[in-house]
C-alpha cells in the first residue's frame, strides 16, 4: 500500500467533486476508474462514524457528499472522482441500517432499511440480506446491500425486529422481503 499522506486540500477537493457531481444527479462511481492516488487517513469505524486525521467528521452533510462516491473493489474501499482514488479504511460496512419498516406481510412483506447517510432501499434481489455468523459464539451479524457492492451493517433494534418478523422456510428461519426469502439460521438451530 502507498503511504503518501492525505492533505487537507485532497480531502476538499474530493468533496467539491462529490458536490459538483451530485448537481448533475448523482456521481457515476463505476464508471471513475482514475489511478491511485494514494492513502487518506479516513475510517469509516463499526458503527457508522467517519473520521479523518483521527477526528471524527460531524458535519453530516460532508459525511453523506463523501459517502456518495465510496466505491469497493475486491476488499479495499476507495473514495474517487473522475482524476483521483483513495484509498480509506472501512471496519467493518461503510454504512449501518439504523431503520427498518414493513409494508405487507408474509411472502408480500417489502422490508425498507434506511442508513446512517440517508440511503433508503427495500430488500430484495438487488438489495439482498445476509447473515455472518461468528464462529466461536455463533453471533449474528446481518448485512443489507445498499448501493454499487456497497452494505450496511443493520443495527441490532432492527435485527430484532426481522427477527420478530421471521418465519420458517425450507428448513430456514429468516425473512421475507420483495418476494424472496433471506436465510439467517437453519430452523433446527434456533432457539426455543
Amino acid at each position: 500500500m502507498s503511504k503518501e499522506p492525505i492533505t487537507s486540500t485532497s480531502a476538499e477537493s474530493l468533496a467539491d467533486a462529490a458536490r459538483a457531481a451530485q448537481a448533475k444527479g448523482g456521481p457515476p462511481v463505476e464508471d471513475w476508474n482514475p489511478p491511485l492516488s494514494g492513502d487518506m487517513d479516513m475510517r469509516i469505524a463499526r458503527d457508522g462514524t467517519w473520521y479523518h486525521e483521527g477526528a471524527r467528521i460531524e458535519r453530516r452533510g460532508l459525511v453523506k457528499v463523501f459517502s456518495s462516491i465510496l466505491k469497493r473493489e475486491g476488499e479495499d474501499y476507495f473514495l474517487v472522482t473522475p482524476v483521483e482514488k483513495w484509498r480509506i479504511t472501512v471496519e467493518d460496512a461503510p454504512f449501518v441500517a439504523v431503520d427498518v419498516e414493513a409494508e405487507g406481510a408474509g411472502e408480500a412483506r417489502a422490508l425498507i432499511f434506511e442508513t446512517n447517510v440517508g440511503d433508503r432501499v427495500v430488500a430484495g434481489p438487488e438489495h439482498p440480506i445476509r447473515v455472518e455468523r461468528d464462529g466461536e459464539s455463533g453471533e449474528p451479524a446481518p448485512y443489507v446491500n445498499v448501493r454499487r457492492n456497497l452494505e450496511a451493517l443493520i443495527d441490532r433494534k432492527s435485527f430484532y425486529r426481522l427477527v420478530e418478523m421471521g418465519a420458517h422456510h425450507e428448513g430456514w428461519f429468516g425473512v421475507w422481503s420483495d418476494g424472496v426469502f433471506f436465510r439467517f439460521i437453519p430452523s433446527e438451530e434456533m432457539p426455543s
